[in-house]
């Protein structure tokens, strides 16, 4: 008898959520409604999303619409996004997650507020590139500096003060790290204040999300492959538990993986959604049956 399991714990965060409710509820009143980007990093849910009327822009497109309506997902966008909504008489949708907004916020208030004579460097711990981090260094005019390592807090220039910042899907102990060694090895006559802008719903899965793959022989981690969470938090079962596989949707699974195990485990990122580790769930039963 095989004893397959999903994760509780494991699912869409509060802002995917929020974000993907409101889509839905504008979709249903049978307007037409785009998305700046793809909602969510999993291509299971955008394409379900797409077959109830979400068109998917990118940002070269939305700068063309007009008179139009658009949702911005939980990521957030920076200001050159709301300028270009004014100016072309989109109505928009904000879905932006709370934690991203109140972190805007702080780092246009920390910009804002450094004095023009003061060589302060406003850093972020992020991904190059990620949706989130665009919007972030968008606060500062583009002026913020990105790390996306520890060890790439060399490149600093620790003779001016910093100001640090995170992406709010990125690991805790990395993000210490990088706050012990700046304050080891900053100037004296320079001042650094960081801020732990780190989502804990986020976070706070990585134990829990460790301790489910340690209790399994083997397991399944749903996730599309553009998620920077996804991928983060698989190596957190990849380090409990070298018979962990990534899998995208159910045709993914091989066969073979399921021999010889006595409990498999399914879970996700906070991109992925429930009813997508339900149809591997069924999927792994049929299999086995």
């Amino acid at each position: 008898m095989v004893n397959i399991e999903i994760d509780e714990g494991s699912g869409f965060c509060f802002g995917v959520t929020t974000a993907i409710r409101k889509a839905e509820e504008e979709l249903a009143k049978g307007n037409t409604l785009y998305c700046l980007g793809d909602i969510v990093h999993n291509g299971q849910e955008c394409e379900r999303l797409k077959k109830m009327g979400l068109i998917t822009i990118n940002h070269e497109e939305f700068a063309q619409l007009h008179d139009a309506k658009v949702l911005l997902r939980a990521h957030g966008e920076p200001p050159e996004t709301y300028a270009i909504a004014r100016t072309n008489n989109i109505e928009i949708i904000d879905a932006t997650c709370p934690v991203v907004l109140r972190l805007q916020k702080r780092i246009k208030q920390e910009y804002d507020n450094v004095p023009a004579s003061q060589d302060t460097q406003i850093v972020i711990y992020g991904k190059n590139g990620h949706a989130e981090v665009l919007g972030l260094v968008g606060q500062t005019d583009g002026k913020a500096i990105v790390i996306e390592k520890a060890e790439e807090v060399k490149k600093l220039d620790l003779n001016k003060s910093v100001r640090l910042f995170s992406q709010t899907t990125k690991p805790l102990d990395e993000f210490q790290e990088i706050v012990a060694y700046i304050k080891q090895n900053i100037s004296p006559e320079a001042t650094f204040e960081y801020y732990d802008t780190i989502c804990r719903q986020v976070a706070n899965r990585m134990p829990k999300l460790r301790e489910f793959a340690a209790t399994h022989d083997l397991i399944f981690f749903v996730s599309g492959k553009k998620s920077s969470n996804g991928k983060m938090l698989f190596e957190e079962c990849l380090k409990v538990n070298p018979n962990s596989h990534l899998i995208d949707n159910e045709e993914e699974i091989d066969p073979s993986l399921i021999q010889n195990v006595t409990s498999i485990g399914v879970c996700g990122a906070t991109s992925t959604p429930k009813w997508l580790m339900e149809k591997i769930y069924k999927h792994i039963q049929a299999l086995i049956s």
